[in-house]
């Protein structure tokens, strides 16, 4: 007997799909120095795969574990974008950047599977090292004319949309809708890993 796919299955496949072909698709590697102002600063975290994924991941962890997350979340931006605004930057920044999305997502894999909460102080502490990694990648390409203002506040703006976003939609789904995500997560932040190490030895 033949097995016809649920809507539900194929809105989860089409959604795998898009994510499995943004973190194909020049993986946290377009990275440049931003120009323009609010609408150019909007478009900056959701145009690059690395950005958007993680912040899908935020809010998936903070759907799944607490909603203090978000919060965790926002005090990771502020620290890390400050950070890299004064020219602050680590080595391997671009690797760690792809290797975050995997890790918050793991966190949200172990937490369903385990049917447990991880430890509110660790799950705060990766959250908020994972954005703040990202949000470095973004004071370094921050424009530094006067359009800088409006810039930081469009990002600001679809970080929370973004993040927000899926935190509002994966409170309301079954939880297997959350372990497929996170899995799809756990090897788009592989995948773009594998990117920006194929850049390094080139």
């Amino acid at each position: 007997m033949t097995q016809t796919l649920s809507p539900r299955s194929l809105a989860l496949l089409a959604g795998a799909a898009a994510l499995a072909l943004l973190a194909l698709d020049q993986p946290a590697q377009a990275h440049q120095i931003a120009t323009g102002g609010l609408a150019a600063g909007f478009l900056h975290p959701i145009s690059g795969a690395d950005h958007l994924l993680l912040l899908i991941a935020v809010g998936a962890a903070a759907a799944q574990l607490s909603s203090q997350l978000l919060l965790w979340a926002l005090a990771g931006a502020v620290a890390g974008g400050v950070a890299g605004a004064m020219g602050a930057a680590v080595p391997g920044l671009e690797l760690l950047a792809a290797l975050a999305i995997s890790a918050v997502a793991l966190l949200v894999l172990r937490s369903v599977r385990s049917h447990q909460a991880s430890p509110q102080v660790l799950a705060a502490g990766l959250v908020a090292s994972a954005v703040a990694t990202h949000a470095m990648l973004h004071g370094l390409e921050a424009p530094a004319e006067g359009a800088a203002l409006g810039w930081w506040f469009g990002a600001f703006a679809a970080s929370v949309v973004v993040s927000g976003g899926s935190f509002l939609v994966l409170r309301r789904m079954p939880q297997a809708w959350t372990r497929a995500l996170a899995l799809l997560l756990v090897l788009c932040g592989g995948v773009a890993s594998l990117g920006v190490l194929g850049l390094l030895v080139r």
